[in-house]
């Protein structure tokens, strides 16, 4: 059980990283990655479920995680005024 949850957390991060590279080219520091990695396979997995997709194993949980990660952000900055500039 608690190895499940040190795995999540894990998975989390590395997810959250990930979508920090996808989106800003950094991540957003390790806490903030985790939290967003762990929402991120919450909404990956439920929107993967939704439209039926099954996610097995550490890969499938790790790109579920990813994509949820990366809606996450792109929702969350679509609603807050802070956008970045490019150059």
């Amino acid at each position: 059980m608690l190895s499940n949850a040190i795995w999540f957390l894990i998975t989390g991060a590395v997810a959250g990283w990930l979508a920090g590279q996808l989106l800003r080219g950094h991540g957003f520091g390790f806490w903030v990655d985790m939290i967003v990695g762990v929402i991120g396979a919450y909404v990956g997995g439920f929107l993967l479920s939704v439209i039926g997709i099954s996610t097995y194993g550490l890969i499938g949980q790790l790109i579920a995680s990813v994509v949820g990660a990366v809606i996450f952000v792109w929702i969350v900055r679509a609603f807050s005024g802070n956008r970045a500039e490019t150059k």
